[in-house]
């Protein structure tokens, strides 16, 4: 019996946007508790191209935390399209609906292609306010603010959120002004007008103006950034704040003591998790939370993405267009 196939995007070995391999490969069966979804569009993360690397800027001390990437692996977490079928015993979706999610996250994915397996319970109805291309922008991003920014956020706390413009930047502003938050927001200067329009209160250009320089007393910090310099941000805070950093950064754990100051979100790692996602739709089709697209590039075109995104400097997310 001849096996379906799909076009998908493979990686055989760690290295650059020159791995990502434009390919033929067996379509999958959904399995007990999943549907397999026709791709309509897949969101690119920063998880993406470091996977795609081998993670070669985490530290060795916490390269244990890493889960394993099988080679060749398919990857991408974000996704959004139809259910063509569903799998034995699965009765929360039907053929046809119109999903997304942030699949099998960390280690499974496997959403470059054109046809992708999903366990129910990371999938959510697709917003209908807006099209497969930004629903596909959403998940990950919109998760990553959700979990560790929104749920602990007080109404009246002054934030900085440093890469406010970025994919998971622009999700945690507007969740932030949601929860009734005072928000500053750090990024060049070309995102002023944007980010103005999202809502913030204050803005901070920190190529004119070092962040550390313009503000103090803040209750958060929100750091997507992270890096070598990312220490100078704790002056910024008030004796008892709190820095959540969202990518690595070289923070110093006795400067934070000496201040008074937690680095950390006090919760679980990153996870998919279906409620919050319906939540984050309900406020999308609500015009209270919305998605900003950098790029939009074809499966096939896989590389171009990588590049850009590596490249850094996003407004909002890129994204892979899997159906024409």
């Amino acid at each position: 019996m001849s096996v379906e196939t799909m076009k998908a995007v493979q990686v055989y070995e760690d290295g650059g946007p020159e791995v990502l391999i434009y390919e033929d490969v067996p379509r999958p069966v959904a399995g007990p508790g999943e549907v397999l979804v026709r791709v309509y569009a897949a969101g690119v993360n920063p998880a993406d191209w470091r996977a795609r690397a081998g993670f070669p800027d985490v530290p060795e001390q916490f390269r244990h935390a890493i889960p394993p990437i099988a080679r060749p692996h398919i990857p991408g977490f974000d996704l959004s399209g139809i259910v063509e079928t569903v799998g034995p015993d699965v009765t929360t979706f039907d053929t046809g609906d119109a999903v997304f999610g942030m699949i099998r996250f960390p280690a499974g994915g496997k959403a470059y292609a054109e046809y992708a397996t999903a366990p129910v319970t990371d999938l959510a109805l697709k917003p209908t306010s807006i099209d497969h291309i930004q629903a596909a922008a959403v998940p990950m991003a919109a998760l990553t603010a959700w979990q560790f920014l929104y749920q602990d956020l007080e109404p009246g706390q002054t934030i900085l959120i440093n890469g406010a413009a970025g994919g998971v930047g622009h999700f945690a502003v507007q969740l932030a002004k949601i929860k009734g938050a005072y928000v500053i927001a750090a990024a060049s200067g070309r995102h002023e007008a944007f980010l103005h329009e999202l809502g913030i209160d204050e803005y901070i250009d920190y190529t004119t103006t070092p962040v550390e320089q313009a503000l103090r007393n803040v209750d958060l910090i929100y750091d997507t950034v992270g890096g070598m310099n990312a220490d100078s941000l704790l002056s910024v805070l008030k004796h008892g704040g709190r820095l959540i950093a969202i990518n690595i950064g070289n923070y110093s754990a006795e400067r934070a003591t000496r201040l008074g100051i937690t680095i950390g979100t006090g919760r679980p790692s990153l996870h998919p998790d279906a409620a919050q996602l319906a939540k984050i739709g309900r406020l999308i089709d609500a015009a209270r939370l919305h998605v900003a697209i950098d790029t939009v590039v074809p499966l096939s075109q896989v590389r171009q993405a990588h590049i850009r995104g590596e490249s850094g400097h996003l407004r909002g997310k890129i994204v892979l267009r899997v159906v024409e």
